[in-house]
């Protein structure tokens, strides 16, 4: 398998979590993977991601290309020879970029889907909402400065600082049958602000013949700003599946 860099700007990732129930999870994972367990929840999510200056390692920040994206996902554990391993499972990514969503797998893991963004942002404000062009998908976030982090899950912002850096690898629907595609975020910091959510909408966490009521709570969210970062795509690690070569 050939690993492929890709460097880039987060210039914004919010990242909204949920509290599910773990067997729903369960069911909407493939094998080997396992909700992972905080508190007693599994956690779920939705990433609100922008990008700068994406493009293959070693190339001048002028050569890349930028984009709004989101995703749904999932904190999931599976087991190897050297033990558990922690990571996130996402079903489905949706992105501004046309460029993006044609070359799909061959610059970024899972296939990519073209989707509207309109995105307000200030010091005091991110409002972030988003509607897939196949009309399967739409997420609306609104977020606010907060004091301190407001948590059933993590009790501290290190705390929920160090879980998703701990999970950076992340797996997708690969378009090879059976197959999972996966990249790993590489950045020098992980630093991030506690945000209120005062308004949340996303067509998988609230969609009750899959969620139904009492199985899904919104929790919290964290706001993370210019990180110069690298993905690396195609690390595998032992989960039983394949991977994007």
């Amino acid at each position: 398998m050939i690993a492929r860099d890709i460097d880039c700007v987060i210039e914004r990732r919010l990242l909204v979590n949920y509290r599910i129930d773990p067997d729903r999870v369960a069911a909407l994972l493939p094998g080997p993977f396992r909700p992972q367990v905080v508190s007693g929840y599994a956690v779920g999510g939705v990433c609100f991601l922008r990008l700068s200056g994406a493009r293959p390692a070693r190339l001048p920040r002028l050569a890349g290309m930028s984009s709004e994206n989101v995703a749904h996902r999932f904190a999931v554990e599976w087991d190897t020879a050297q033990g558990s391993q922690a990571g996130v499972y996402v079903p489905r990514r949706e992105t501004s970029s046309r460029i993006t969503a044609t070359v799909g797998r061959h610059v970024f893991p899972g296939a990519y889907h073209l989707a509207r963004f309109h995105v307000t942002e200030s010091p005091n404000l991110t409002r972030v909402d988003a509607r897939s062009r196949d009309g399967q998908v739409s997420v609306s976030a609104e977020a606010t400065p907060a004091a301190a982090l407001a948590s059933d899950l993590f009790p501290t912002l290190g705390d929920a600082i160090s879980f998703f850096r701990q999970g950076a690898l992340g797996f997708s629907p690969s378009a090879a049958r059976d197959c999972l595609d996966s990249v790993r975020l590489h950045s020098a910091t992980w630093a991030a602000t506690p945000v209120t959510i005062s308004r949340m909408r996303s067509s998988l966490f609230d969609d009750p013949a899959i969620f139904p009521r009492g199985t899904c709570a919104l929790d919290s969210a964290l706001l993370m700003t210019n990180m110069a970062a690298r993905w690396t795509i195609g690390h595998q690690p032992d989960t039983g599946q394949c991977a994007v070569a």
